[in-house]
C-alpha cells in the first residue's frame, strides 16, 4: 500500500499498522494541544461570564495563565519539530503555508494573552478565549497542509 497520513508528520501505512512511533507522538501532541486549548478557552469564557478580569492575582487566573503558558510551550515544540521534519521531507508540500500555520499559533496566543491582561474588564478573558479557540483551528489546518490538502 502507498504511504499516506492522517495528520502532520505522517508517513506510515495505517492499514497495516506500521505507524512510526514518532508519528504517534506528534499526533498525541496535536491532540494534547487541542484539548488544552479548548479547556483554556472554556476557562476563559467562564471567567468572562463571571465578569472576572485576568489580574493574575487569584488562583483561577493564575491557573489559566499556567495552562496558557503550557499550551505555548507545546506550540513551540510543535513548531520546532515541524520545521525539522519539513527540512527532511521527501515529498512536495507548500512550505511557506506550512511554516505559516506553525508560526501563527505561536504568535497569536501570546498576543491574546498580553491583550487579555491589559484589558481590565470581562472582555480581556473573552480575547483570551478567542485566542485559545484559534489554536485547534490552526492545528487542524496544519495537519491538512501536511497531508497534502493545502
Amino acid at each position: 500500500m502507498a504511504a499516506r497520513g492522517r495528520g502532520p508528520f505522517h508517513g506510515g501505512d495505517y492499514c497495516r499498522g506500521d505507524t512510526p512511533l514518532e508519528d504517534l507522538v506528534i499526533d498525541s501532541l496535536a491532540v494534547a494541544l487541542t484539548v488544552l486549548a479548548l479547556v483554556a478557552a472554556a476557562w476563559s469564557v467562564l471567567l468572562a461570564i463571571l465578569d472576572k478580569p485576568l489580574t493574575l492575582e487569584t488562583g483561577a487566573t493564575l491557573g489559566l495563565a499556567g495552562a496558557v503558558a503550557l499550551l505555548e510551550l507545546g506550540l513551540l515544540a510543535q513548531a520546532v519539530i515541524g520545521v525539522v521534519r519539513l527540512i527532511g521531507l521527501d515529498r512536495e508540500i507548500h512550505g511557506p503555508t506550512f511554516v505559516g500555520y506553525l508560526v501563527a499559533p505561536v504568535v497569536v496566543l501570546p498576543l491574546a494573552g498580553f491583550w487579555s491582561i491589559a484589558e481590565r474588564s470581562r472582555w480581556g478573558a473573552s480575547v483570551l478565549a478567542v485566542g485559545c479557540l484559534s489554536v485547534p483551528v490552526l492545528v487542524l489546518r496544519l495537519q491538512q497542509v501536511w497531508s497534502g490538502h493545502a
